[in-house]
């Protein structure tokens, strides 16, 4: 946490998009054994937003963009750095150049990094490091994900639950520092609660040489492992952050988690004390998109008017890895 530089971090715009194409929970019926009520009744979700055959990662993460940068009053030319934290990319090698092309922001290095859906606040304290040391003024953020790639849309455990979508934040160099605190934690043991593994077949180069050549699988998940990681681990997480930004839990004006399933976002906020008022949650519109559900349920919120200039917000995504983490903040300048 420290800043050699002297340098805060503010968080000026944001931007948002998603596929044209909604799928509700009664389209899931033609799929799979489910009803719109025990979708709904289960994880607060009534439809999602899936990418059609000429709609990319690329193109949603660029819209998303834009919007962005338009609010924070910069232009793509001005942005030095793009972080894209997705773990569905266009391509394996990456997909922040096509979105740093796509925008023309010509002088702005670009890469890609995973941590799925914890991946906005991973992606969050990755920048500001940046731009705390002085090496960065101008940061686009970009969280997005296209799951329905990778979703088993037989499998009623997993379908029901994802949705593609795309969120942009821009971070820009500041006197006064709205990064208040952040924590952020990984625990591999429990990799296999949820994940998207590559399953290869062996193939014989030469004799004596062999390699392993396939693609990924559908994603896997362990439904009740994670429900109960989340509530036990995203409180805790919230609440070290606050300590870290040295807020009192009932100062924050917003409380804006990783969309996964409204009986999570009940239960840590319930535990954290804090008023139902105050969560955000869209997840009745997106289902779970990954990365990209956080900017996404801000930016809307920024849009309607509900967050204001100097509101205090915290923030949690968990998911994949396992990984978990929040971050506190005030919005705008």
């Amino acid at each position: 946490m420290m800043k050699s530089s002297g340098l805060g971090i503010a968080i000026t715009g944001s931007g948002s998009a998603v596929p044209e194409t909604a799928f509700d929970n009664q389209g899931l019926t033609q799929l799979v054994e489910t009803s719109d009520e025990w979708i709904a009744t289960r994880t607060g979700i009534k439809e999602r937003r899936v990418a059609g055959i000429n709609e990319s990662l690329t193109s949603l993460g660029t819209q998303a963009a834009k919007e962005a940068i338009a609010m924070a009053e910069i232009t793509a030319a001005d942005i030095d750095l793009i972080i894209l934290t997705t773990s569905t990319p266009d391509d394996l090698f990456g997909s922040a150049a096509r979105i740093q092309a796509e925008l023309g922001a010509t002088k702005a290095a670009a890469f890609d990094m995973t941590a799925a859906c914890s991946g906005f606040i991973f992606g969050l304290v990755t920048a500001s490091q940046f731009i705390r040391t002085g090496v960065y003024q101008n940061i686009l953020l970009v969280s997005a994900d296209i799951l329905s790639r990778w979703v088993d849309w037989s499998d009623r455990r997993t379908c029901i639950l994802f949705g593609d979508g795309a969120g942009a934040v821009v971070l820009q160099a500041n006197q006064s520092d709205r990064l208040l605190g952040f924590e952020i934690r990984s625990d591999g043991t429990q990799n296999d609660c949820l994940n998207l593994p590559f399953q290869g077949e062996p193939q014989t180069l030469i004799p004596g040489v062999e390699i392993s050549q396939g693609t990924y699988r559908p994603m896997t998940m362990k439904g009740q492992e994670v429900y109960r990681f989340a509530v036990q681990k995203v409180p805790e997480v919230i609440e070290k952050a606050l300590h870290r930004a040295e807020v009192a839990v009932d100062k924050i004006d917003w409380l804006v988690m990783h969309q996964a399933n409204q009986r999570i976002l009940d239960a840590v906020a319930q535990r954290l004390k804090v008023a139902p008022e105050k969560v955000i949650s869209n997840l009745a519109k997106y289902g779970n998109t990954s990365a990209a559900s956080i900017p996404i349920a801000i930016d809307e919120a920024v849009r309607a008017g509900k967050i204001q200039p100097g509101d205090t917000i915290a923030t949690a995504g968990f998911g994949a890895g396992l990984s978990w983490g929040a971050a506190i903040f005030q919005w705008g300048r």
